[in-house]
């Protein structure tokens, strides 16, 4: 399992991007997300949500603190617009 604190470059990673997706189109495209990193079997995942009113990243949290899949994830800190998560594969 790889450390979260230790990715530094967050653009080797599969990245999804939801700016411009409302909340129930973002919360379908996060699982959609990662399903599909599952089976290809990433253990990092790049979640975009930007920063805006924080209701896309609430959205973001509220998926990943609910999915079974996710061992943990957190704010990017380098950029508060964007989460990172460690998946089990």
């Amino acid at each position: 399992m790889t450390d979260l604190n230790s990715v530094i470059f967050v653009d080797s990673y599969p990245k999804l991007d939801l700016h411009g997706y409302d909340s129930e189109t973002a919360r379908v495209a996060i699982e959609d997300f990662i399903v599909d990193n599952i089976k290809m079997k990433n253990e990092i995942i790049v979640i975009v949500h930007g920063v805006g009113t924080g209701t896309i990243k609430k959205v973001t949290h509220d998926v990943l603190k609910n999915n079974k899949n996710i061992i943990e994830y957190k704010t990017y800190y380098n950029n508060a617009g964007v989460t990172i998560a460690n998946l089990k594969v």
